[in-house]
């Protein structure tokens, strides 16, 4: 079990949607300020904008490679490639399927600086990601939600060596697997948990225009009931316990619980019934009904609170349904298929800090905000981390109509070099 602590660590509720804009420190201000005059930075923001035709021809090749859920394989080895090609000290991909890539840093200071977007999308095997063009907008399913991100990431490892630039500290570029859905943040939860690499900071890259940045992360707690009985004819076998029947109580029972404690004094928590399914025909008794549940919290508490009221109210109702004069009895399991811890970190952070300054280098009032993200996983540690926006304009995420147009895109790439230089120290 993961103990989810951190000298920094926050778990207060602020709204989803919108934070407090955090004051940005002078001395941050300066630092920002003097590397954005430095004549190397300068040349790799002229460079990202050379190659910007490049970087939308990996963008465009990335996502149409398909990334389902747990079969980001392919695409994995082709942006593993990408990052050789773009110069690379070294590459693997881990246990988990995440492919990172070294920069090795001059300093010999320990701990590795993360650049990171995420390698999968939410569309099923078989979707057409044939990228489409209307005049100067792209689209296909997981262009922006999280493929433009990865071809971000290509992007400054681009600049970085055509210019020459080096780092005191290492820094990963990484492509990771599982962010989305029921993939349940598994490559970050390796990285962080189980890989032994000792990362001090993460720079995540998703969604959202150039502005956006958050520090906290939203979390959820996700399950899947299953009822069981014995099936049989409705005619035939009429009176012998329902798993339909018995999940319709259960859905009654906590939306009820649950409603009185999500409408009280706390802070934003919510839960939803989101997939049920079972049965075998319309004459016939199921032998099983399943239901799948989210639950999320901006306070840790809260999450577990909501969390304990689903379970007890399963109990009751389960209880209550096999004492209601039916025959034989039903039986259930409770399988947890989502775990993503909530936190926040302290915006007095250095990297915080920067991410704040540099974004407001480029002109932009930062747009702080909560989410669930791949952040959560270091957030909750206690490491910093930030997760910025891929800029340009887009929509329809999680559709099939998602679109991505490229206004001023090299901006958001420079925001994301920037702060990784800050972060990992340029050398002089």
């Amino acid at each position: 079990m993961t103990l989810y602590l951190g000298a920094f660590f926050i778990a207060f509720s602020l709204n989803i949607h919108a934070q407090h804009t955090p004051d940005i420190q002078k001395k941050y201000t300066r630092e920002i300020t003097k590397l954005g005059k430095d004549k190397a930075l300068k040349k790799a923001f002229t460079v990202i904008d050379e190659q910007d035709d490049e970087t939308m021809e990996d963008l465009v090749e990335l996502t149409e490679i398909l990334a389902p859920p747990f079969k980001e394989t392919e695409r994995g080895k082709r942006f593993a490639s990408m990052l050789e090609e773009a110069g690379i000290d070294s590459i693997w991909t881990d246990k988990a399927g995440n492919v990172l890539g070294l920069r090795k840093g001059t300093a010999g200071i320990p701990g590795y600086v993360g650049l990171e977007a995420h390698l999968d999308v939410v569309f099923p095997e078989g979707t057409d990601v044939t990228v489409k063009k209307s005049g100067d907008t792209l689209k296909a399913p997981g262009i922006g939600d999280d493929t433009r991100g990865l071809s971000m990431v290509i992007s400054v490892l681009k600049a970085m060596n055509k210019t020459g630039i080096r780092t005191e500290k290492d820094v990963l570029f990484v492509g990771s697997v599982g962010e989305e859905g029921l993939g349940d943040l598994r490559g970050m939860k390796y990285i962080f948990n189980e890989s032994g690499l000792n990362v001090d900071s993460w720079i995540a890259i998703d969604g959202g225009d150039l502005g956006r940045i958050s520090y906290a992360g939203l979390g959820s707690r996700r399950y899947k009931l299953v009822i069981s009985g014995k099936g049989g004819h409705s005619w035939g076998s009429f009176g012998l316990a329902n798993p339909h029947h018995a999940l319709g109580k259960v859905i009654d029972v906590f939306a009820t619980d649950a409603q009185s404690y999500t409408s009280g004094d706390i802070s934003k928590t919510s839960f939803n019934i989101g997939r049920i399914g079972g049965g075998t025909s319309i004459n016939s008794i199921p032998f099983e009904s399943w239901m799948e549940v989210d639950m999320r919290a901006l306070d840790p508490r809260n999450l577990q609170e909501i969390e304990d009221i689903f379970k007890t109210s399963v109990e009751k109702a389960i209880t209550a349904y096999n004492r209601s004069g039916i025959r034989d009895q039903v039986t259930y399991e409770l399988i947890r298929i989502g775990d993503r811890p909530s936190g926040e970190l302290s915006p007095e952070l250095p990297l915080i800090q920067r991410a704040l300054a540099a974004t407001s280098f480029f002109g932009k009032t930062p747009q702080p905000g909560r989410g669930s993200t791949n952040i959560n996983i270091p957030v909750a540690l206690g490491i910093p981390a930030v997760c910025i926006g891929r800029g340009g304009k887009g929509g329809g995420a999680h559709s099939l109509d998602e679109w991505y147009l490229n206004e001023n895109g090299p901006e958001a790439i420079k925001l994301a070099l920037l702060i990784t230089l800050a972060q990992a120290g340029l050398k002089k």
